[in-house]
């Protein structure tokens, strides 16, 4: 989905094995969007896979993930932002922490069924 602070931008549904990156769109707001087309929101839907790239070495500590991971676009039950991503290990964030500049790839649409979850590990924002 689109998170609903990126709802003023134009947008489109991604595209499987489409390139994207984490962008700050000038509302402030951390969303998806094609190299080069920072004007237009790339929604995805949840419970799609999508290998992440260039993630930050805070993260990567934080998290306990490497710089490159697969992980599945998830809808938050927590915080202001809802659109965030699942990490193999159960941990959870939202495209708000994992900040501008990584690199995102849609591996598969979502299906019809979901694939059971990991325990979640929720990783939450600071507080405003």
């Amino acid at each position: 989905m689109c998170d609903y602070s990126l709802e003023m931008y134009a947008s489109r549904p991604a595209r499987e094995s489409e390139k994207y990156v984490t962008t700050r769109f000038p509302s402030g707001s951390i969303g998806l969007a094609a190299p080069g087309d920072c004007s237009t929101a790339v929604c995805v839907l949840y419970d799609t896979k999508l290998n992440l790239e260039n993630i930050s070495s805070d993260l990567q500590t934080r998290l306990g993930v490497q710089a490159a991971e697969r992980v599945v676009f998830a809808r938050l039950e927590h915080g202001t932002y809802r659109d965030g991503v699942r990490f193999a290990n159960g941990k959870e964030i939202s495209l708000q922490l994992l900040g501008s500049g990584v690199g995102v790839t849609l591996v598969a649409a979502r299906t019809a069924a979901p694939e059971a979850a990991p325990q979640k590990e929720e990783i939450f924002e600071p507080a405003e």
